[in-house]
């Protein structure tokens, strides 16, 4: 069980890590949420007793989305007149959040079981590039496997609208519109994109079909944060027509699954972005060695790729992470930000 010092170093990192996403306001509700969470509620005392790891279990955003989840309902009109687009003071906006949790308090801890999706859309702003120079390496269509997929809106990156600066890439009439910031050069747009299948896995997959399940990845987004509650939406209402295909499993034995049900003629292709974090060491060595084995068997006929969008390790941010086999090289094409706001391309990798 953590103790209340970590639990609130926890609170703290997070709304560090939200101030420097661009999401002041989370930041402020985490702060406020560790100055005062007690025991007097079921929520306080199950976040200030917390049973796991507070960091690895995301416990702040699991709190942040559900009271965001109630915003979002409507169902509590003075905790929305403190949240965006209204401002107001910290004592004001403490103030409201000390006595919302009360009023609430069940819906709350029944919050607190769900790790956040955030199904980040821009991200797949970051992925294209990699699929493309698979795509260019290989000559043959993809097809996609990604694991941790959430709602799986990122399996149809391939029916979003980007633009890299003064280049564009996709459907100019898709309702998915994204222009990450540039860093560095432009990626390399070249080569088509053919895509022979895609699936995805999530031990807890959100179904867009579902009214509650949408509810639940909007809650997840960032109140002050409008433009990315707008491309979620437009990615689900492209999803809605055609829903991905998912299924509840644990990344090792989909992966390892999928292997052996690869086809000739296609380039199979693993796919994730922010996740490996989340997966236990063992599973990690154990994809590793599956994909390195896989690789050791591909032809030209029958390659393998691992794209993701990944930190290299805890001091170095995320990075666009590219391997083909056969042959195996690992490059490092882009660096890049973990919602897929900017992109740093390295040229000297294309």
């Amino acid at each position: 069980m953590a103790t209340l010092a970590e639990v609130n170093a926890h609170f703290e990192e997070q709304a560090n890590a939200c101030d420097s996403m661009g999401s002041p306001f989370t930041a402020r509700v985490c702060r406020a949420l560790a100055r005062t969470l007690d025991g007097a509620t079921a929520t306080g005392g199950r976040v200030t007793a917390w049973p796991g790891d507070p960091r690895a279990d995301a416990l702040s955003l699991r709190l942040c989305g559900a009271l965001n989840g109630l915003v979002l309902a409507g169902t509590d009109a003075a905790l929305a007149s403190v949240y965006p687009p209204h401002e107001v003071d910290d004592a004001e906006l403490t103030a409201a959040l000390v006595s919302a949790i009360p009023r609430h308090d069940a819906a709350l801890v029944a919050g607190l079981t769900h790790a956040p999706q955030t199904n980040e859309i821009a991200r797949s702003g970051v992925l294209l590039p990699g699929l493309l120079a698979v795509a260019r390496a290989t000559g043959l269509p993809l097809s996609i496997t990604e694991i941790g997929s959430s709602a799986g809106l990122n399996l149809l990156l391939d029916r979003f609208n980007y633009r890299y600066g003064e280049q564009s890439w996709g459907d100019e009439s898709s309702p998915v519109r994204l222009e990450p910031e540039l860093h560095g050069a432009v990626p390399d747009l070249t080569g088509a994109l053919r895509i022979a299948g895609r699936r995805g896995c999530d031990i807890a997959p959100l179904d867009i079909r579902r009214a509650e399940d949408r509810q639940q990845l909007r809650s997840y987004v960032w109140p002050d944060q409008p433009l990315r509650l707008q491309r979620l939406d437009a990615a689900i209402s492209l999803a809605l027509a055609d829903p991905p295909a998912l299924v509840v499993e644990d990344a090792l034995a989909f992966v390892t699954r999928s292997l052996t049900e690869r086809s000739k003629g296609e380039t199979f292709l693993l796919m994730h972005s922010i996740m490996w974090q989340y997966l236990p060491a063992e599973a990690q060595r154990a994809i590793q060695v599956a994909m390195a084995e896989a690789g050791a068997l591909a032809s030209a006929q029958d390659p393998v790729a691992w794209v993701r969008m990944e930190p290299l390790d805890l001091t170095v941010g995320p990075s666009l992470l590219v391997t083909v086999w056969p042959g195996g090289k690992t490059r490092r094409l882009a660096a890049c930000d973990a919602h897929g706001r900017w992109i740093d391309w390295f040229p000297g990798e294309q």
